[in-house]
Formats: C-alpha cells, structure tokens, sequence
C-alpha cells in the first residue's frame, strides 16, 4: 500500500520545492479569481449604486461575459486540481471519485440546465452583487415576484467539501424559496486553497452581516433572518453563528447581531472535527488536505461547534443562540446522521433550543438535489418554509394551496444518479 503524502504544512516547512509549488498554486488562483471578481466592494457596508434595469442586448452581452468567465474559471480550476492531487500523491481512488462525480452531475444535468437557465435569464436574480473585499465576496440573491411589504430572509452558505463550494449551488432552493415569497441570499467564499476554514468563517460571517444591514433595500426584513447551510456550509455557518454569539456575549463589538437570526437550519451537516477527520480517513479521503484545510488538529476545537458549545465558558452564549433545527438522511455515507443528532444533544445539555430531523434512507445529496430535482411534495422543503411563515396565516394558507413542484429530470436518471454518486 502507498503510504500517505504528510500533510501540506510540513512539506511547507522543509522542502523547497513544495514551498515554491504551494506559492505558485495559491497564487495563481488568487491572482485569476481576483481578476474575476474584482470589483469596487462595500467597504463598510456602503450603498451600491446599481444601475437601471438593462436593455435586451446588455443583458446578452451580460450573460455571454458571465458565460466565458464561468468557463476559463471552470478549466483552470480543474487544472489546478489535478495539479495538486498529483503533488499531493493522490491515486486511483481519488480520480474514480472524480469521474464518479462527473457522472452523476451528467445524469443530472436535464435539471441543471433548467436551473442555470433560471439563474443567469430571470429578473427574479441578482447575481455577484459585492459584500467585501475579497476574490470571492459575493452572493447572489433571489427575489420573489410580490413586492407588497418586507420578505423574510434566508441567508444560505452551500456545501461543497470546503473544496468546490459556489454561490450557485444554491440557485435551485433560492428559485423554489422565492416562489414562496420568501428572499435567499446565496453566499459565495473562499475554499481552499484559496482560503483555509478561518477565511471560510470569516467570509460568511461578512456576507450575513451585510444582509443584515443592507437586506432592506432589496424588500427585505432585518428582523426576520434565517442562516442555512447545507453539507460543509452547514459546518461553516454554525461556526459563524457559535463565534457571533461567544463575541457578543464578551461584550465585543460586532457589525451584526444573533438576534436578528430567527433560526439556524443545517442540512447534513458535520459538526465535530475530530469525529470527522477519522471519518474521511477510513473513507480513503487523504488526511493531510483535511488538516490543511482545517489549519491544524490545534484549530479543531475552535472549527467544532459540538465541542466548543460544553466549553462552561461559552455558557451564556448559548442562551442568545437562536432555535436550531437540524435535518439529515440516516443513509448519509458522506456525513454520518450522528454528527446532527450529536450536536442536538450538546446544545440541549446547554439550555439551546434544538431538534434534529432524520429522513429514512436518504442520502448525503438526496435531500438537498435529487429531491428537490424530483419535484412534486417535499418534507423537508415543507418543513423550513412552515418554520419561516409560522405565525402568517395568509402566508400559510398560501403555501397549503402551492402547486406540486415541477419535476426536473426523470425518475431513471434520479436513480442511476443515486447509485453512482460520489458522496
């Protein structure tokens, strides 16, 4: 058996030619995505000036820029990917995984293509608009037909290994939510190697503080506000949400408050880094790049918000968190149901408001994209729309009259997508 490549701070540390190669790679990646996304930010939250609704040919020659930008992006991303696996010493197994991916993602595509038509031609999407200054500071958002009055608000980290996360993975539940009258915020941030889980944190952290501040003018409600994350997203926006509370109850000074957070909502996620490290390990998945991601075993605690809620330090934080419901498929071979089930249990054993939901036989991607994709009723969507909308019984009596979700690619497809996936 091969033996394991040592993680990538210590080739850092004592071989020059990884030095140069690390430099090299993150470099160009930041050089080229700052080339991309680089445009006038925020700053301090100050107000963008957008310009009037476009004519039919800017919106082509929009479409076509964002098009080529996607595409050179695409490529080189995937080039630099390979680069690294192979520096990395990643093998055979790693490259079926990535034609496994490849796969499934072109059995789905009927639905992809569908939803990317959406994404980039409907007026109901604002897309890249900029909350900082880094490459990857945007976030796309998704706006619902009826303007009459403020929208409630779901502000949605997508998963994405913390490797292949994109604002628009989010584009399918941001076009279903706002159908429901309901405002999404898709946030895009660093993943590594262009950032490492402190920047992830950090990125997200600013992307709901510039909701918070700003959601207003695009029709929204400041005071009713709901964090989601799905998979690796789920991880990260708990950790901004964990760290918002610890500073708040230290009497630091912040740009955004829990309180305008009505709930949290996780969607398979994991929550515990020293549970999962060992998991991906005995998956094949190569313990190094976790670690670099992770920073360090050090940085473990800090990043693990099961572990860092027991901390009798954190105890008052706790209290200002807001209710968190927590949804996983109990045949999630990628994320265990037990890192949801264990984090409920942490956050009760604190005073937290928490529930965890578990769907039978469900998959790591089925509750987030084949079901979705499927259309017709879905539980889960149900369930976070019925959260957002307690308490507005014209709103309710809306969704009760909803009609069943189009289906977006067939049930074959569905099927063989599930038995070839990666995750």
């Amino acid at each position: 058996m091969a033996s394991m490549s040592p993680p990538i701070h210590d080739l850092r540390q004592h071989d020059e030619t990884a030095t140069h190669f690390y430099l090299d790679v993150r470099c160009l990646i930041c050089r080229f995505l700052g080339f991309i996304f680089g445009t006038e930010t925020f700053g301090n939250h100050q107000q963008q000036q957008f310009p009037r609704k476009p004519e039919n040919m800017e919106r082509q020659s929009s479409f076509s820029r964002d098009l080529g930008h996607a595409a050179a992006e695409t490529y080189l991303i995937t080039r630099l990917t390979f680069t690294l696996l192979r520096y990395l010493g990643v093998g055979y197994r790693w490259y079926t995984r990535l034609v496994a991916l490849a796969c499934y993602a072109l059995l789905l595509m009927p639905g992809f293509l569908q939803v990317a038509y959406c994404y980039f031609f409907s007026s109901q999407v604002r897309r890249s608009i900029v909350y900082g200054d880094q490459p990857r500071n945007r976030l796309d958002l998704y706006l619902p037909t009826n303007t009459d009055g403020p929208k409630p608000v779901v502000v949605f980290v997508t998963g994405g290994a913390w490797i292949i996360g994109y604002k628009a993975w989010g584009s399918l539940l941001g076009l279903q939510l706002a159908e429901r009258d309901i405002i999404v915020a898709c946030v895009d941030y660093r993943n590594f190697p262009q950032g490492t889980i402190s920047d992830m944190v950090k990125d997200v952290s600013q992307g709901v503080s510039f909701v918070c501040n700003l959601i207003d003018r695009f029709g929204g409600d400041p005071n009713r506000i709901y964090l989601m994350g799905q998979s690796a997203g789920a991880h990260i926006s708990a950790c901004v949400l964990l760290e918002q509370a610890i500073k708040e109850s230290r009497g630091e000074s912040t740009t955004w408050s829990v309180s305008q957070i009505k709930a949290y909502f996780g969607l398979s996620g994991g929550y515990n880094l020293f549970n999962l490290v060992d998991h991906f390990h005995n998956r094949g998945l190569y313990r190094s790049i976790f670690l670099s991601i992770m920073e360090g075993e050090g940085s473990f605690e800090q990043f693990s918000p099961e572990v860092r809620i027991k901390d009798p330090r954190n105890r008052e934080a706790a209290s200002l968190l807001p209710p968190i419901k927590l949804f996983h498929g109990t045949s999630d071979y990628s994320i265990p149901s037990d890192a949801s089930i264990n984090l409920v249990e942490s956050l009760k054993g604190v005073g937290a408001e928490a529930e965890v939901i578990l769907y039978e036989g469900k998959s790591h991607t089925d509750l987030f994209l084949q079901d979705p994709l499927r259309g017709g009723k879905d539980d889960l969507f149900d369930h976070v729309v019925s959260v957002i909308h307690a308490g507005n019984e014209e709103a309710l009596a809306k969704d009760a009259s909803a009609p069943p979700r189009k289906r977006l690619v067939p049930e074959i497809l569905l099927r063989l997508a599930r038995h070839i996936s990666p995750f």
